[in-house]
């Protein structure tokens, strides 16, 4: 019965197109079996030589046939084999993705080798022809063969076949970025083939999806930064597209136009916001499914944007509105916090349970360091993100015990499960806000503990202050995970609690994926009201 409710506290908040094309792929997907209907691997096609400024270079994933995609490395001893699952399905998805064709020392001849041995294993591929590596796919080919100057009718014929799998299976079951990226393939598919319905789709998605995945503050509304730094790289690389090319016949169309605008207008906000949520030493929080290593960083987008638009930073602090975070500035430390929702209701995927969370970064001097040129580093952090597996360490990882909040009863405040599935969910419900002061209250607990909990930050140059109260007495814990550099000794000296019943445990710190360094998280229990002060 409990898995039930919490099955249907999940998808009640799907959208009808989610439900329907669920249902629609399902139903086909059974059709198709029995009639034996298979994809064309190859379709003829008639492809533009196109112009595009340089990108940003990916991480370097292949050293000849060894191949590191999540920070685990495999070699390939008897051919690349796209159906290698060992290391889980997002593994296999990276190799398939082909952003290696970008990484600094690629050549022309290795990466033609690498796409014909992917277009000769056609008939074998599995997960590679789903839509969403299909759509990483398409650009990272389409921007090597742009690059290197190639016309190859065999290659452009099977990625044309491929292009026509993914209209056939735009991913409205998920939304969220899943079509966002679709839409931004689509958008260099038309392009590079000359196809006006694969422009007019790819128009209709992003001019929707944008609109409704960018918020007035400029955040990606899955509210993870990762995130927001890869769909904000995929808006600059559109640009960059719709910059130097024109459509069929050479002529710019209305929605051409719209597009354009579009594409200039959500990038300004994104690096406007992106800018704001960046600590000064480069880094990201490590809010919801961000980790390192993955995205372009926010010096990386700011360089892109610049030599492709002009577009400066912004030297204005924008208010963070609609995504619920905020952003505390002193002479001795930065501090971002958390006091939005999870994500959007429909697709909160890469939701964790961290409401009221936040990270401190403060100077190496505050702390007793060397001199650094890092002018910020952090102390109090995220438990980060090691892992997509459908596993204990996924589940720990997105619990509201591996972030810097309050738990009650053993119960995380949203309640997250599956992997990527989150039931019932904490929403912000009050907020007051002072020039120093910050207070807000959710209601994660209420409905099964009867529980409100309301957090009041004061922000001092000395000092930060951080007070929770909970509406009844209860069995609580506020945690404080630090930075593995962080020592007990840097702890008791920074830390002040009027509560002796504290406890300095060890916990394991993800700062990429399949990465963890030994760290120290604090515990401190209480039953109603708590006081932390955090001394600079």
């Amino acid at each position: 019965m409990n898995k039930l409710i919490r099955l249907y506290h999940t998808v009640k908040y799907l959208k009808a197109i989610q439900v329907y094309y669920r249902l629609y792929y399902f139903a086909r997907k059974r059709v198709r079996k029995l009639t034996g209907f298979r994809y064309p691997l190859s379709v003829p096609s008639k492809a533009q030589e196109l112009k595009l400024k340089p990108s940003i270079a990916s991480y370097p994933t292949i050293d000849k046939e060894t191949f590191t995609f999540l920070n685990l490395s495999h070699t390939f001893e008897n051919g690349i084999d796209c159906n290698f699952s060992a290391y889980g399905k997002l593994w296999t998805y990276n190799l398939t993705y082909f952003d290696f064709l970008q990484q600094q020392g690629m050549t022309k001849e290795r990466g033609m080798v690498l796409i014909y041995d992917f277009v000769e294993k056609m008939p074998t591929h599995q997960d590679a022809l789903e839509p969403f590596p299909i759509s990483l796919r398409g650009i990272n080919w389409i921007k090597f063969l742009t690059y290197h100057q190639i016309r190859d009718e065999k290659i452009d014929d099977s990625l044309y076949a491929q292009y026509h799998i993914l209209m056939d299976n735009l991913e409205y079951h998920l939304l969220g970025n899943h079509l966002l990226e679709n839409g931004f393939s689509l958008l260099f598919g038309a392009y590079y083939f000359q196809d006006e319905k694969m422009y007019a789709k790819a128009a209709e998605i992003l001019k929707a999806e944008l609109q409704e995945q960018i918020l007035e503050d400029g955040a990606h509304f899955e509210l993870s930064p990762m995130y927001h730094q890869i769909m904000l790289f995929r808006v600059l690389d559109c640009l960059n597209l719709l910059q130097g090319n024109k459509r069929v016949n050479g002529k710019m169309g209305e929605w051409e136009d719209g597009l354009m605008a579009l594409l200039k207008e959500k990038a300004g906000k994104m690096l406007d916001w992106l800018n704001i949520m960046t600590f000064e030493d480069g880094s990201i929080p490590l809010f919801n499914d961000s980790t390192n290593g993955i995205a372009p960083t926010t010096e990386q987008l700011n360089e892109y944007a610049t030599h492709l638009t002009n577009h400066q930073p912004s030297t204005i602090n924008h208010p963070l509105t609609k995504s619920g975070y905020r952003k505390i500035t002193k002479e001795k430390y930065e501090m971002i916090l958390d006091i939005g929702p999870v994500g959007p209701d429909y697709i909160p995927g890469h939701a964790h349970a961290d409401t009221f969370n936040f990270e401190l970064h403060i100077k190496p001097s505050t702390i007793h360091h060397p001199p650094s040129t890092i002018h910020h580093q952090p102390f109090i952090v995220d438990t980060g993100l090691s892992t997509y597996e459908t596993n204990t360490r996924r589940t720990e990882e997105r619990s509201t015990a591996a972030h810097n909040t309050v738990e009650v009863m053993g119960m995380s405040s949203s309640e997250v499960w599956g992997g990527f599935r989150v039931a019932q969910r904490a929403y912000v419900t009050k907020t007051e806000e002072h020039e120093e002061k910050i207070v807000a209250t959710h209601n994660g607990y209420e409905k099964k503990l009867g529980i409100l909990h309301t957090r009041e930050w004061h922000f001092e140059e000395e000092r930060i202050i951080i007070h929770d109260t909970l509406n009844k007495s209860t069995n609580a814990v506020a945690r404080l995970h630090f930075h593995p550099d962080v020592t007990e000794e840097m702890i008791n000296r920074h830390i002040n609690i009027q509560n002796s019943k504290f406890k300095i445990q060890n916990y394991r710190h993800a700062p990429a994926f399949n990465t963890l360094y030994d760290a120290l998280v604090l515990e401190i229990p209480f039953e109603t009201s708590l006081t932390v002060e955090i001394r600079l």
